[in-house]
């Protein structure tokens, strides 16, 4: 999600930490992983469209840096329809950003002027960041509202892929693009809850390290990344 001007009115800094090294505190094995078939597409469709009754886990970080008006903003989740193992297209920003530089994030960004809602919002961001073109996402769902500690109330869209498309990045935004499989994702075997006390934050935040073997390399996802995806672990699970 791309956010990245810096704004006035700051509470207080967030120190710079390395999720990587933050404590485990509840690993989550505990609650069961959404069964294979609710993962099939058909099922994902059906269920999104005519959500159960359920509530989001986490609706927001525990703290705020700036003491400006909350901004509007949205991001894409990209389901992509592999038949029999689906995926979600996540995104890693360039390393030199000035905000959340390096980290795994789903397409995404402030809300403009023009945009008629967060829809719009994450297809033209999506489109902007990688390439990625409005007619090939079906849009089925908005999750609830995320408030981030930037300020940014971000608003959750997913969207079904077929595969076959064709991805063009931003490089001055985005590093790299990659697909992390969707039953992984919705397993809450590897979902970490961490907590981190440093300067003025005490927080406690969740984290799916996902090692992916055609890269050869770990893509960390965490804060509110990780946060957008448990909750939509709790409702293809409620």
């Amino acid at each position: 999600m791309s956010t990245s001007s810096p704004a006035a009115g700051t509470l207080s800094s967030i120190p710079r930490f390395d999720p990587r090294e933050v404590p485990i505190v509840d690993a989550g094995a505990s609650l069961p992983a959404v069964p294979p078939e609710r993962l099939a597409i058909a099922a994902l469709r059906a269920k999104l469209l005519s959500p159960p009754a359920w509530e989001p886990e986490l609706t927001g970080d525990r703290f705020r840096v700036h003491a400006r008006p909350v901004r509007s903003a949205a991001v894409l989740i990209p389901i992509v329809a592999h038949p029999g193992a689906a995926t979600i297209l996540l995104t890693e920003r360039a390393a030199h950003l000035h905000d959340h530089a390096g980290q795994v994030a789903f397409p995404g960004g402030r809300t403009d002027p023009q945009d008629r809602d967060p829809v719009d919002t994450a297809l033209r961001e999506a489109h902007e960041e990688i390439g990625l073109l409005r007619d090939r996402v079906d849009v089925v769902a908005c999750l609830p509202d995320y408030l981030t500690g930037t300020g940014y109330r971000v608003t959750p869209v997913v969207g079904i892929i077929e595969p076959g498309f064709e991805l063009q990045l931003d490089a001055f935004e985005v590093a790299e693009a990659f697909e992390v499989p969707l039953h992984f994702l919705m397993n809450p075997r590897f979902h970490q809850r961490r907590h981190v006390v440093h300067g003025d934050i005490d927080r406690i935040f969740y984290a799916m390290p996902w090692q992916c073997e055609q890269r050869q390399r770990e893509f960390f996802i965490w804060g509110a990344t990780a946060a957008m995806l448990r909750n939509l672990y709790r409702l293809l699970s409620a």
